[in-house]
């Protein structure tokens, strides 16, 4: 019997540009309407579909999580004062007054510690 590779991602795997045109803007009338995207893991090949079919992807004793957080639409753009680096901090969760749950960009150089000055300048609503 041969045997497969594994499908290895990596988050960069994620991180690309995306045109805006293709940015959803508004939610769906019918939600199950979106695309989706899915890979069979034992031949990884991709196939485009709909969510509304997501059922025939799964198998008896498949766990489906709905996640329905949601996120604000605040940016902030930062720069690191030592080197001028550029950072894309994207608000999460309020955790208690200043102190806020936060997705950095790029986040290899962010590391505990790291100083990012923002101010007007670098700020843009979504």
């Amino acid at each position: 019997m041969e045997k497969k590779r594994a499908l290895k991602l990596s988050t960069e795997d994620f991180n690309f540009r995306l045109p805006e045109r293709l940015i959803a803007q508004t939610p769906l009338a019918k939600r199950d309407s979106s695309r989706l995207l899915t890979v069979d893991r034992q031949t990884e090949i991709l196939k485009d579909k709909y969510f509304h079919d997501i059922v025939d992807d799964l198998d008896a004793g498949d766990v489906l999580v709905m996640n329905n957080t949601r996120v604000l639409p605040a940016r902030l753009y930062g720069v690191k004062p030592k080197t001028g680096g550029y950072f894309e901090v994207l608000l999460l969760n309020n955790i208690q007054g200043k102190q806020w749950e936060v997705l950095i960009k790029p986040a290899k150089r962010a590391r505990v510690g790291t100083m990012i000055f923002l101010g007007m300048a670098f700020c843009r609503r979504l």
